[in-house]
């Protein structure tokens, strides 16, 4: 398989996009001043792009790792599009509290993965830890900051940036005109970035993108992580499926799919974060109709929302992120489980 190639990213030359990069380091320097302290260790992994970039599953696999090392370990996620306001604890680690709608895609997600990992949820993430240290058992040793890079109220120890492998640096352009909802130039303010949805281990590309980020202010070291994928339960062999997503990037579930050797008669793809009413099952339906199958492939993510909704075979597609044995050195030397005994194994 040929090695990957990371091209350098443009610097943005319009005026407007110098001007909203101005605007969001002006943002960044006056939060810099006035940023809450949580008295535990605070981990963020989040992202510059608009979704997509494999933040979620790094999140997990970290959670999993630090819980392995013997941390108490508890994430904290704003629940985007949740319905309902305030701070909630939405899983003590033995799977969800209350529904999806509730606690959000994210959360709703990991709580179903995760085992003896509470999850909290709230959009003011410095309230959120200090419920999650004044209510949950035995009491977080770390925090664990789910899309939490532009969450700039709280402080933290370790911010950790994802770039998709597919189009890590999304043009270099900000909205309106790009898909980065923050400059290139943010990624300064990162101690480590990270590759993620590789097909295979490459860690060379990982040191690719960080030497990419050098003239963007990037000091730190890069890494990469590839993707592991399984079907749940296995649909079956040789039968035609229906391919059903309602996440950023569906051209990837679609590569991983046909990696596993689905024969993906129809994609739907819905948009991020979609809520699957009525006319969305019904267009599932007919797309099965029409398919001559009755096996529906999903996405973690969107399992929840279709699950016991259909007169289907729901599969789910689950998605590990395996980054490489030199990320959790570094995240060993950072100091972050230092005091935990023996690292766990990463195998």
């Amino acid at each position: 398989m040929a090695k990957l190639t990371i091209q350098q990213p443009p610097f943005p030359r319009s005026p407007w996009q110098s001007f909203y990069g101005f605007a969001h380091r002006l943002r960044r320097v006056w939060y810099a001043e006035r940023q809450r302290r949580l008295p535990v260790p605070v981990v963020s992994v989040g992202n510059l792009h608009l979704g997509g970039s494999g933040k979620t599953p790094l999140v997990a696999s970290m959670a999993t790792y630090f819980r392995k090392a013997g941390l108490s370990v508890t994430i904290l996620s704003r629940g985007y599009r949740r319905r309902g306001h305030g701070t909630r604890i939405v899983s003590l680690g033995r799977g969800l509290l209350g529904s999806a709608e509730e606690a959000g895609d994210e959360p709703t997600m990991l709580a179903a993965e995760l085992e003896g990992i509470p999850i909290v949820v709230g959009a003011d993430r410095f309230k959120a830890g200090q419920e999650a240290l004044s209510r949950l058992h035995p009491t977080p040793q770390i925090l664990l900051l789910d899309d939490g890079f532009s969450h700039l109220a709280l402080a933290r120890d370790i911010d950790i940036l994802t770039f998709p492998h597919t189009d890590p640096f999304a043009g270099g352009r900000l909205l309106p005109g790009g898909y980065l909802r923050e400059p290139l130039f943010s990624a300064a303010a990162a101690k480590a970035v990270m590759l993620t949805g590789l097909d295979c281990p490459d860690p060379e590309a990982g040191a690719q993108l960080a030497r990419a980020l050098r003239p963007f202010g990037f000091e730190g070291p890069g890494f990469s992580a590839h993707v592991q994928a399984r079907l749940e339960p296995p649909p079956g062999d040789g039968n035609p499926v229906v391919l059903v997503t309602g996440v950023a990037r569906p051209d990837r579930v679609a590569h991983t799919a046909s990696s596993l050797g689905l024969e993906v008669g129809h994609h739907l793809q819905f948009p991020d974060h979609h809520s699957y009413p009525s006319r969305s099952l019904r267009r599932i339906e007919a797309a099965c109709a029409e398919c001559r199958t009755d096996v529906v492939v999903t996405t973690a993510k969107d399992h929840p929302k279709l699950k016991g909704r259909l007169d289907r075979f729901l599969v789910e597609l689950r998605i590990r992120s395996s980054p490489e044995k030199a990320f959790w050195r570094w995240i060993d030397q950072e100091g972050s489980i230092s005091n935990s005994g023996s690292p766990p194994s990463t195998d």
